[in-house]
């Protein structure tokens, strides 16, 4: 095994070894996510919340890589059912926080962010933060792409029980 904490293989190998439950999970998580950014940032068209700008095309692929990958990550704390008294990996749990908050971040309406509109007011946040939306939707996604590729890695690394007693 090597030093490194993330490997392909080794991440292929875990998700290759996953059963329904670590599937559903993921699809669960992903929808969840993608209802939870993108709702009241209003990429996910809603009554409840709009925006002063509208969606841009990059929002969509950014909201959908997020939800996925948050979904493979909250999938990783799953475990076997005969594996319940094993210990779970540890692993990365702030790159994927930082990469959920990242996504939010980026894909909201530059003028509708409090915390933007306070630091640069409207015309900053119009001159200065939407055109840093897109770089930090790639961020986020990187964050949330090591955080599966860690936490993947990991599972395969140690397998449970399940997975080592030949079912």
């Amino acid at each position: 095994m090597s030093s490194s904490p993330r490997s392909l293989s080794q991440a292929g190998l875990a998700l290759r070894e996953w059963r329904l439950r670590q599937w559903a999970t993921a699809g669960a998580g992903a929808l969840l996510t993608a209802l939870a950014v993108g709702t009241p940032t209003d990429v996910v068209p809603n009554p409840f919340f709009s925006r002063s700008v509208p969606v841009q095309w990059w929002n969509y692929p950014a909201l959908a890589g997020t939800a996925a990958l948050a979904g493979l990550v909250l999938a990783t704390y799953v475990r076997a059912p005969s594996a319940l008294a094993a210990p779970n990996p540890s692993g990365p749990r702030r790159l994927g926080w930082l990469g959920g908050f990242l996504s939010f971040m980026a894909v909201g309406c530059p003028v509708c962010n409090k915390a933007v509109l306070l630091l640069l007011g409207t015309s900053g946040a119009l001159s200065y933060w939407a055109p840093l939306q897109p770089m930090v939707a790639i961020a986020s996604v990187v964050l949330l792409a090591e955080a599966a590729l860690r936490r993947l890695s990991i599972q395969s690394a140690c397998p449970t029980s399940d997975s080592t007693s030949g079912r």
